[in-house]
C-alpha cells in the first residue's frame, strides 16, 4: 500500500511540475522583450549600415 502511495504521489508532483514548468514566468517574458530589442538594434544598425554604404558610393 505504502508503495502504490508513493507511486501516485510522483506521478502527481511530476504532473504538476511539468504543469508549471510549461507556464512563462516573469524571468522568461523579460528575456523575450530583451530578444525582441537587441534583434531591433541589430536591425537598425544594418540599416544605418547600409545608408552609409550608399551614401560613399555616390
Amino acid at each position: 500500500m505504502k508503495l502504490i502511495k508513493s507511486i501516485l504521489f510522483i506521478f502527481v508532483l511530476g504532473g504538476v511540475l511539468s504543469i508549471t514548468g510549461c507556464e512563462k514566468g516573469p524571468m522568461e517574458k523579460a528575456g523575450e522583450k530583451v530578444d525582441k530589442a537587441v534583434e531591433k538594434t541589430g536591425e537598425a544598425l544594418e540599416d544605418a549600415g547600409d545608408a552609409v554604404k550608399d551614401a560613399v558610393n555616390e
